[in-house]
């Protein structure tokens, strides 16, 4: 029928498909699309970010929720994976203590997985977050 909106696509893994988009707007459809426990994580994730960093940029970028500081760049994004929600730092190799997710080949960023009975340590992900936007953020 017209002007019904069809569902959102799920990747692999449950990442929703939302469409590249600027704005506060795309990335609360990304959160409302993550499945199950992810929405909430999702929706305490971009508050966290929301309170923590003034004169915020939100978007989604390659199905993923991205957020800048104000004339410095991309400095986090999360993604929905299977079993967990990825939170990635993007300069994180410059944040202490370092995030513990990182590989030889992710070269600055670091991450931290968040699984559905974690404790989410607002505490450490605000010191992070506040530190991440202090940065020179990603600038694709």
């Amino acid at each position: 029928m017209a002007g019904e909106s069809k569902p959102t696509v799920l990747l692999s893994g449950g990442n929703p498909q939302i469409a590249k988009g600027d704005g506060d707007a795309p990335v609360q459809a990304y959160i409302a699309a993550m499945p199950g426990w992810k929405s909430d994580l999702g929706r305490r994730l971009d508050a966290l970010v929301t309170r923590t960093v003034p004169d915020l940029k939100k978007a989604v970028r390659w199905n993923s929720p991205f957020y800048a500081a104000e004339g410095k760049g991309w400095f986090v994004s999360f993604h929905v994976f299977t079993r967990y929600v990825k939170v990635t730092f993007l300069q994180g190799t410059s944040l202490d203590p370092l995030p513990p997710g990182g590989t030889a080949r992710s070269g600055e960023a670091r991450w931290i997985d968040i699984h559905e009975n974690d404790t989410l340590d607002e505490e450490q992900m605000a010191a992070w977050i506040r530190q991440a936007a202090a940065l020179p953020g990603w600038v694709p």
